[in-house]
């Protein structure tokens, strides 16, 4: 005979765990570095909402962006608990009356969490985004294999396009940097969430390539000008696009997305490579209609990222991230 009353009570990680797990979580990637989650632990589960005050109502009005960064946290907080020791059974889109409330996450012991898991949980602290030129990524064959045994599971498709795409792609990404010039709303979201040093959100000037440097990338996102430098002044860029792709467009899809995101920039890391998302070329029908005649299979194209190596140089400064009290509430019920 079993104890039903012990059977029916969950562990769940101590206050200290779940701070630590948190804290290093945060570092996920987000849409202008704009982190628009917030997180309920109610001493049991944890509650995962979107941010809406936080939507980029020009560049994102469906919340499409918004939806891929909840995701990529909601992976990076999977990651995180299962290096200390927690699996996480994850719930997405609990609740249909509540558009909001995208994930809740209840807790069992890991013991022994996967050795990926390990090594991807430490490349948390370490992944940059980087817009700067790149050397061709090493070992390709190799990594594109691990990633896509990551991406699988959450029913998207992972392709490499060959080099002519770059020359298509940066006609998309430059017909969307004129279609978007004179959209004043649009460059007032993009100012004010970018080219700002000392706030905990948003992407610092340091992080921001100089006129000099992004002319030098075929394929990025206009930014706000950082003060003039020449970083990798004599490297031709040779960095390989890849393409994450969704078979429909859905809320469940896109935070699919941004798990498989996570993992793939996590991955990315823990190879040595270099890593850039860009989801703006992915914003005009028009741009993804040209990346979808370019996939070997339908599909819906949702993120493009550029993948490299980058020369050894000293790293980077992390950007800055808002404290763990704004992001996290914890409730005992």
């Amino acid at each position: 005979m079993t104890d039903s009353s012990a059977s029916s009570v969950r562990s769940v990680p101590d206050h200290q765990t779940t701070l630590a797990a948190m804290r290093l979580a945060s570092r996920a990637p987000s849409l202008h570095n704009t982190q628009p989650w917030r997180w309920v632990f109610d001493g049991v589960r944890l509650h995962l909402y979107r941010d809406d005050d936080r939507l980029l109502t020009s560049a994102d009005p469906l919340g499409r962006q918004l939806v891929i960064s909840c995701g990529a946290m909601l992976h990076h907080v999977r990651t995180a608990f299962g290096a200390k020791g927690w699996h996480t059974d994850t719930t997405r889109l609990p609740d249909s009356h509540r558009t909001d409330y995208l994930a809740v996450i209840e807790f069992r012991p890991w013991p022994e969490p996967p050795a990926g898991v390990l090594v991807r949980a430490r490349a948390i602290d370490r992944r940059r985004t980087d817009r700067l030129p790149m050397y061709a990524p090493t070992d390709l064959a190799q990594f594109l294999h691990a990633a896509r045994m990551l991406v699988t599971p959450h029913d998207l498709e992972l392709d490499l396009l060959d080099d002519s795409a770059h020359q298509k792609l940066a006609a998309a990404s430059e017909h969307t940097t004129t279609v978007r010039r004179y959209d004043m709303e649009y460059q007032a979201e993009l100012h004010w969430w970018a080219g700002h040093s000392g706030d905990p959100e948003g992407v610092p000037r340091e992080a921001l390539a100089s006129d000099a440097e992004f002319a030098r990338v075929s394929v990025g996102r206009t930014f706000p000008s950082a003060p003039h430098s020449a970083r990798r002044g004599d490297l031709e860029d040779n960095a390989r696009l890849l393409v994450l792709s969704s078979p429909r467009e859905s809320v469940t899809a896109w935070l699919h997305t941004g798990e498989a995101l996570s993992a793939l920039l996590l991955e990315c890391t823990t190879a040595g490579l270099a890593s850039c998302p860009m989801t703006h070329i992915t914003e005009m029908p028009s741009a993804r209609e040209i990346i979808e005649s370019m996939l070997p299979r339908p599909g819906i194209p949702q993120v493009v990222i550029r993948v490299g190596t980058a020369p050894d140089e000293p790293e980077t400064p992390p950007t800055p991230r808002r404290p763990l009290t704004d992001i996290l509430t914890i409730r005992h019920e």
